[in-house]
């Protein structure tokens, strides 16, 4: 989410690095600083809010020095300020950092134990001091860095300049994206390509546990071990426009490749496994708290209400507690029922939907706890709800939203753990049980994204249709309502989403032979199968063409429908976020097929800021 550069030549560093930091700003971000070496001293730049308030900055204080690091960031630990910026330093040591560190409490109490003292609320913080403790045992800057990671336990895309060793930069990573520009005489790094292409097209993409010593003569870069390593050079011959969407031709495209990332990092310091638990920076209810509520109520629209129906059967399912999904466009003008009996989950990809923050105020004046579940810190939702969650998704620039939803059922199933564990509904060893699966989801959503040759097959055989029926049955049956907004969303076809059961009940009426039927039938005790299967059969017997998501292992539909989309397996509650992506996939093509305008379709915004 947040955006690293680095730059060692014989130009100025400043304006480099705020030139490659303005070619960032699409992944969004809260704040922006920079740090230069010159002479043997450190300077640092820093300023929260957008770019212009750091070039502000430097207009009056502009450092000298031809090496340096830059960062936009996206909080985490420790609210939106100067002080929370990075880089973090000290005693000559300056750090950016992408990633969080999951045992920095820990760190920061044995380091405050040997004096050291500490200016920010941050995670990253940690690193500068760990790599001014091993500089002071007598290590180089290379080796520093690499015992100061050794410490951590979390990820990172991290940067690193000392005074006392002024050409040169080191950059490693750990889950989190960095990659090394080569030019003639200088070099630079950056965590995303468009920082790079003013200045060359020559990349080196570091792997996982590589460690770059960068300088204007030239990269080395040591494996995990420390061996050297000879990473390939690439030639980015992608446009700027081309290299925000890391190639892809579509930001949706990209956003649907983005989600094992994404739901990596709503996980990322909140699973405490061994504890068959979950930690939320900044809410922590008691056991009498939670006990107290007697309702959990879900206020959203669109996707996120979807997302909040998926919610709802988690709460009721963990939690054994009753669950409500109230659209938010209804919810306040019909005097709800809410007190301060009540949980609300108020849900919003960009934290400014009118409607759901007009419902959230409504619930909160009604006396009911509001915790809003978003995408963006500082948003309106997360000023006014008595606490907020972050989904850590990134940007979103895709109008039709994919990794928001997925992000959202992640969250929805930690609070879900979260509550039981506090109502005494889950054990430790079933909240481990539940929590291993959920962390598995992300190799899941890996796997499923292999089937989108598959997809774009059937996209290419149904693109022409004029409508869509997609069923599904318990937690299944949201998603068929998500798969058929995307689909209308950005193709402009039509299509309804159906509760199997439902069926025969008018739905069965439309079903000819030029309806392709969507059905979603993963194998597991806790849905009823059989019942699709009766629902495919329906289909067939009315000449519908039934395209089938089904587990990887199961054959009972071979025969039966007319495509086939193999998805992992997992438990019920937690297929919807793996069977979402063949379905957002679907839609991705058949609109690209079709010629239309996928990211910004007809008729939409990105954030419903009016009633």
């Amino acid at each position: 989410m947040c955006g690293i550069v680095g730059y060692v030549g014989q130009r100025s560093a400043a304006s480099l690095l705020v030139d490659g930091l303005k070619k960032l700003e699409y992944r969004g971000y809260d704040s922006a600083g920079i740090a230069v070496v010159d002479a043997g001293a450190l300077h640092v730049v820093r300023a929260s809010g957008k770019l212009k308030n750091l070039q502000a900055r430097l207009v009056a204080e502009h450092p000298p020095g031809k090496l340096g690091i830059g960062h936009t960031r996206w909080a985490t630990h420790g609210r939106p300020s100067d002080e929370n910026a990075h880089p973090h330093s000290y005693q000559g040591v300056a750090v950016v950092h992408n990633g969080i560190i999951e045992n920095h409490l820990q760190l920061k109490a044995e380091l405050r134990a040997r004096g050291h003292v500490f200016s920010s609320e941050t995670d990253t913080e940690v690193f500068a001091h760990l790599i001014s403790q091993a500089l002071a045992e007598g290590h180089a800057l290379p080796q520093a860095v690499r015992a100061a990671v050794a410490r951590v336990k979390g990820t990172y895309g991290l940067a690193v300049v000392w005074a006392g060793d002024p050409d040169r930069l080191v950059a490693t990573k750990d889950s989190s994206p960095l990659v090394v520009g080569l030019a003639e005489g200088e070099n630079f790094i950056a965590s995303d390509v468009p920082a790079l292409l003013d200045s060359t097209r020559d990349v080196v993409f570091l792997e996982d546990g590589d460690l770059a010593v960068v300088s204007a003569a030239g990269v080395e870069v040591q494996d995990r071990s420390g061996r050297p390593a000879n990473r390939p050079v690439r030639r980015i011959d992608w446009t700027p426009v081309m290299a925000e969407k890391g190639g892809h031709k579509h930001f949706m495209h990209k956003e649907i490749h983005e989600q094992p990332r994404a739901v990596a990092d709503t996980l990322r310091g909140r699973v405490l496994l061994s504890e068959g638990d979950v930690f939320f920076e900044g809410w922590s209810p008691s056991p009498a708290q939670a006990t107290a509520w007697s309702r959990v109520t879900i206020l959203a629209c669109g996707t996120s209400w979807h997302a909040g129906l998926v919610g709802k059967a988690m709460v009721e399912s963990l939690v054994r507690m009753p669950g409500e999904v109230e659209l938010a466009s209804e919810f306040r003008y019909r005097n709800p029922l809410v007190g301060p009996e009540n949980l609300v989950l108020a849900i919003s990809q960009s934290g400014e939907t009118l409607d759901t923050l007009a419902a959230l105020r409504e619930a909160k004046a009604r006396g009911a706890f509001t915790l809003a579940i978003c995408n963006v810190m500082g948003s309106a939702m997360t000023r006014e709800a008595h606490a907020s969650l972050l989904t850590n998704a990134g940007p979103e620039i895709g109008v039709a939203s994919t990794k928001a939803f997925t992000t959202q059922l992640a969250t929805l199933f930690l609070i879900a753990v979260k509550l039981g564990r506090l109502r005494g509904q889950l054990g430790v060893a079933e909240a481990q049980d539940q929590l291993t699966h959920l962390v598995e989801v992300v190799k899941h959503l890996e796997e499923v994204l292999q089937v989108e040759p598959e997809v774009k097959r059937i996209a290419r055989l149904f693109q022409g249709a004029q409508d869509f029926l997609f069923l599904g049955r318990g937690p299944m049956y949201p998603v068929a309502l998500e798969g058929a907004l995307k689909l209308k969303e950005v193709s402009y076809i039509h299509a309804e989403g159906y509760a199997g059961g439902e069926m025969k009940h008018g739905p069965i009426a439309l079903i000819d032979s030029a309806m392709p039927v969507v059905v979603l039938a993963p194998k597991d005790p806790a849905l009823p199968y059989q019942k699709m299967l009766g629902n495919v059969e329906e289909v067939r017997a009315r000449g519908g063409k039934v395209i089938a998501v089904v587990d990887e292992d199961d054959h009972a539909l071979d025969a039966l429908a007319d495509e086939l989309l193999r998805i992992p397996a997992t438990r019920a509650l937690l297929s919807p976020l793996v069977a979402a992506v063949p379905l957002q996939l679907l839609a991705y093509h058949v609109a690209d097929l079709r010629g239309n305008d996928v990211d910004q379709p007809r008729n939409l915004a990105k954030s419903v800021t009016v009633e």
